[in-house]
């Protein structure tokens, strides 16, 4: 192998290897990792959105909530169900895409949740709140909520 060769090979490898610090750039790089906004609005008629409200990934309902949820990731998609984590001590994503700092501080405001609070909020495609949850709730109880709902039925109607 010629030495250019190896070079790029080792280059390429101390880039894919390179951990990731706390301020969300790669060590050793100027390159930020991508962060997105999210707009509840850019959702409505699309997508049903589900809200995870908590102070941090440490909190106790938080791992419940997600421990409830990874069991049912199939019923998710079926329903049209973006999952937003907003977290107050770690970084926030909606369906695994990081957002940004804004975007959360919108959610918070809008929906009237502390930041050392846990909420599960569930907002339907017309973009009203369909349920609001204290603590952590089972994803089949969700779905079947979702699926009494007259816009899901039709979804289901028409799928067949």
């Amino acid at each position: 192998m010629n030495n250019s060769v190896l070079i790029a090979l080792t280059l390429l490898m101390s880039i894919v290897l390179s951990p990731v610090s706390i301020a969300g750039t790669v060590q050793g790089s100027t390159q930020a990792i991508k962060m997105s906004s999210f707009n509840l609005s850019s959702q409505k008629w699309q997508n049903r959105v589900l809200l995870v409200f908590a102070p941090s990934v440490d909190n106790l309902s938080y791992q419940q909530q997600m421990h409830l949820f990874d069991q049912q990731k199939s019923g998710f998609k079926d329903r049209d169900l973006v999952l937003v984590q907003v977290l107050a001590t770690n970084k926030s994503y909606a369906n695994g895409q990081l957002i940004d700092e804004s975007s959360v501080a919108n959610l918070r405001n809008r929906f009237g949740v502390d930041q050392e609070n846990f909420r599960v909020i569930l907002v339907g495609k017309d973009g009203g709140i369909k349920r609001q949850d204290t603590t952590p709730v089972a994803a089949t109880a969700i779905f079947e909520q979702i699926d009494a709902m007259p816009m899901r039925q039709q979804e289901m109607r028409s799928s067949r």
